[in-house]
């Protein structure tokens, strides 16, 4: 197999860019990610990509629940600062203001036009990823004319 041409071929599959977040008491976890796809209607499931060795994956297969929060178009900055360790002060996580999700506790980023609280249903644990496989169990509509960012947009690559 060619590695450049394997490369291009994966990085055409379109992906957003989201902010997982999960809490367990005082320990916190944001991290963006982009590899989340819906995979069922009844009952609603979605599949996400986090990378093994990360926080969040340590808080998420430890509770078993999560939020994601969907980034809109012009947020790319918000969504950059979750590409570093989390960090909460003067009720901030990474410098931006959240909530308390009502179903799971995961934190809410309040700037966000979406997000969606889950819980796990399925765990993959293959390679450098994790595959989380979760019911939705809540879900938020902060600015539904909001259009969601794309990460072909930002001109960043993840994967191939």
């Amino acid at each position: 197999m060619d590695a450049a041409q394997k490369k291009l071929a994966l990085r055409a599959i379109n992906y957003g860019l989201y902010v997982l977040t999960a809490r367990d008491g005082d320990d916190f976890a944001a991290s963006g990610v982009n590899w989340l796809t819906q995979t069922s209607f009844d009952p609603p499931l979605i599949a996400v990509g986090v990378k093994a060795d990360s926080g969040a994956t340590a808080i998420v297969n430890k509770i078993g629940t999560f939020a994601v929060n969907v980034l809109a178009a012009d947020q790319l900055d918000i969504g950059k600062a979750f590409f570093r360790s989390t960090s909460v002060e003067d009720g901030l996580i990474n410098g931006h203001p959240y909530e308390d999700g009502p179903a799971t506790g995961s934190p809410l980023l309040t700037e966000t036009p979406y997000w969606f609280e889950c819980r796990v249903t399925d765990t993959v644990a293959r390679g450098d990823h994790t595959v989380f496989v979760a019911e939705v169990v809540d879900a938020g509509v902060r600015d539904e004319s909001a259009v969601p960012l794309l990460l072909r947009d930002t001109g960043m690559n993840y994967g191939g």
